[in-house]
């Protein structure tokens, strides 16, 4: 592993020359390929072409036509959007920007080749590749679970089908049973995600099945926003919600999905609906590709989220380790643009100025009930760290806590255009 503030200063002296020296006229358009076309990678692909004026060639791998983004994807279940408002397609990248848009999976890197290879049996060279692929799951750190557990025990963590089959599940629940979530163990993607969708699945059940109970079966202590969500449940939906910490039920021992069963120290539950979200690594590519640290995570340089391992290589959003910052769909589009800036720059000699990163991550409680936390993050030689921040408090008044809902429908819309034109 190269040391990481010698390869900084290296990275930054590279960045130079390649400022001093961009390609000459008449030679082929350097070609920037990105793996993963979600918050950072379909952000990358967009502010790459745009803001290059045509002088990169930028290809997009991403396998799916309709992106559904896992953000707001819990305001689906509660019914406060329908399944078409949080899926995307990436038609305006190609037209309205110049993005060459490849529909398949990356199976592979080949770092001293400098090629991706492509499930079709395509492989394709870049001068500067962009890998967001996003996380993909540890099923054994939930005894019993596995990938075809997620099919009667859906996990709901990527924006898709799952995320239908849960809502489902939710709205068929037979009156006075049980919705179990099993929460994700540190570091997960959106650290507030689980429990706004507790509240929402409580909202809903309050509507059309108010004896349900919602049980919460925690690895952790402490949860993002916990002041704010338990005074939002006991407020909103008294009795329903139960929060259980591992130090009081002693960890998951074993799940059976065929059976519906999920066993704690001492006790077996046996819950109508169970939402299992299993600890989570970066996506298949970057592991297989050598990207990741032994926590299953992609170590990266603060000022230009380049790899430590390839410096022709960036991470972006969830696949990273990113410091003080969360993994989130905001965080990922920040990312983005500071990565995107930095190839422009060393591809093209273009200015590059000094990296800026930020993040808010909006939950809904209840109807017109949402809260925020974030942050603004300064590039160091050691890691992105946090330079300013804000939470919601308990006790805010109802104007406040729907103006933060507007605003975080205001926000969704624009991220989104943000993303795919």
């Amino acid at each position: 592993m190269i040391n990481r503030r010698s390869f900084l200063k290296g990275t930054l002296a590279g960045a130079a020359v390649a400022a001093a020296s961009p390609h000459v006229i008449g030679q082929a358009k350097p070609r920037v390929v990105v793996i993963g076309g979600g918050s950072g990678g379909a952000t990358a692909a967009r502010y790459l072409a745009k803001d290059s004026k045509g002088e990169l060639d930028v290809v997009l791998i991403e396998p799916t036509r309709t992106y559904y983004t896992c953000f707001f994807s819990n305001l689906y279940i509660g019914g406060f959007r329908d399944f078409q408002s949080i899926g995307h397609t990436y038609g305006k990248l190609a037209s309205d920007f110049g993005v060459t848009v490849v529909h398949d999976w990356a199976t592979g890197i080949d770092m001293n080749y400098k090629t991706v290879s492509l499930a079709s049996g395509t492989k394709m060279t870049y001068d500067r590749l962009v890998v967001a692929p996003g996380i993909d799951f540890k099923y054994d750190t939930v005894p019993g679970y596995t990938a075809a557990s997620s099919g009667k025990m859906p996990h709901a963590w990527k924006g898709g089908s799952q995320t239908q089959l849960l809502r489902a599940q939710v709205e068929n629940m037979r009156q006075g049973g049980t919705f179990m979530m099993v929460a994700p163990p540190n570091p997960y993607r959106c650290p507030p995600g689980p429990y706004e969708r507790v509240s929402m699945v409580a909202h809903v059940l309050k509507q059309s099945n108010p004896t349900a109970k919602i049980i919460v079966l925690d690895p952790k202590e402490k949860f993002s926003k916990q002041g704010l969500f338990q005074d939002g449940w006991n407020r909103y939906y008294d009795g329903m919600v139960e929060w259980i910490p591992a130090s009081f039920y002693g960890g998951i021992k074993n799940i059976d999905a065929d059976n519906m069963t999920i066993d704690v120290e001492g006790e077996t539950f046996k819950p109508d609906v169970a939402n299992i979200i299993p600890g989570q690594q970066a996506g298949t590519i970057a592991v297989a590709a050598g990207l990741t640290n032994d926590k299953g995570f992609c170590p990266i340089v603060p000022a230009t989220m380049q790899s430590q391992v390839d410096e022709n290589v960036y991470v972006l959003g969830d696949a990273t380790i990113a410091g003080d910052m969360p993994k989130s769909g905001f965080s990922a589009n920040s990312q983005a643009k500071v990565a995107a800036m930095a190839i422009r720059g060393d591809l093209t000699g273009s200015r590059v100025f000094k990296p800026k990163f930020s993040n808010t991550c909006w939950s809904l409680i209840a109807t017109d009930d949402g809260v925020k936390v974030g942050a603004s993050y300064e590039a160091t030689d050691e890691k992105i760290a946090k330079t300013t921040g804000f939470i919601s408090q308990v006790g805010e008044d109802a104007d406040l806590r729907k103006q933060t809902y507007e605003e975080s429908i205001g926000w969704y819309n624009g991220i989104v255009s943000d993303m795919f034109g």
